[in-house]
Order: C-alpha cells, then structure tokens, then sequence
C-alpha cells in the first residue's frame, strides 16, 4: 500500500526577477516592479509531499526527523535568508517561484530517495497568499 504525506516549512528569502540577457527596460516590461535592482524579499512557505509504503514497524512513509534534517541541510540552510540570485543554483536561472521548486526538487529527491526508500512526488513553494507553485519532477518538461 502506498500512502502520502505532505509536510510544511517556511524560509525566508530575497530575489531579483531580472534575466542578465535582457536589457533593464525589457526586465522591467517582463517582471515589473520584481525587476526592482536591490530586490525583494518573501516569507515562502514549502510543502514537500512524499509517496511511499507504510513501514509495518514503525507506520509511518518517512520518518519525519529524517525529512525535517534533509530538508534543513539542503533547503533551509542554504536558501533562507540570503539573496537567492547570488546561489550558484540559480546561476542559469531567474529565482521566480517556479524555478525555486524545481531547485528544491533538484535538492531533495535522491537524498529522500537514498535515505528513506520513499518518492519526493511535489514540491509546493506559496509565495504570497495568492500565489503558489507545484511542481511534481518532471525536469525537462519545464524547462
């Protein structure tokens, strides 16, 4: 039987939506005031959602200090509070919503794997109350 679980975190952090390939009057006609040169900052919430088996032993899909230290060691501490365009993970990348779940994904799904036997199936990243982001692994499909 595979079951799920989704499990929630939050990291504060700043970005810049501008692309180094464009000009600054088309950054701003693409990103608006997010192309702001000294940058942003967002309280993300993260949803992870893991698949899985239920361990007969213990009940659970994943046990949850086993995730929590993942996701501090890879997420957490590396991307909270800090300017995320300076992270050489978005090197290539402009650190929208979208691209920081698929960097989270990038992150964490061979070490869940590796460490608990169960499947990193989503990342969530919610913005701002109106804005949030899924994103299930699919690499080359969003890019």
């Amino acid at each position: 039987m595979t079951l799920a679980i989704t499990r929630r975190y939050r990291f504060p952090a700043a970005h810049v939506l501008r692309h180094p390939g464009l000009s600054d009057a088309e950054n701003e006609r693409i990103y608006g005031k997010c192309a702001n040169p000294h940058g942003h900052g967002h309280d993300y919430g993260l949803e992870l959602r893991v698949e899985g088996p239920v361990d007969p032993r213990t009940g659970w899909i994943v046990p949850p200090d086993v995730l929590d230290e993942l996701v501090r060691e890879r997420v957490l501490g590396r991307l909270g509070h800090r300017l995320l365009n300076e992270d050489p993970l978005f090197r290539d990348r402009v650190p929208t919503a979208e691209n920081i779940a698929i960097v989270v994904h990038e992150a964490l799904a061979d070490a869940v794997a590796r460490s608990t036997g169960a499947r990193l199936a989503r990342v969530r990243v919610v913005e701002t109350p109106r804005n949030h982001f899924d994103y299930d692994g699919d690499a080359e499909e969003a890019r």
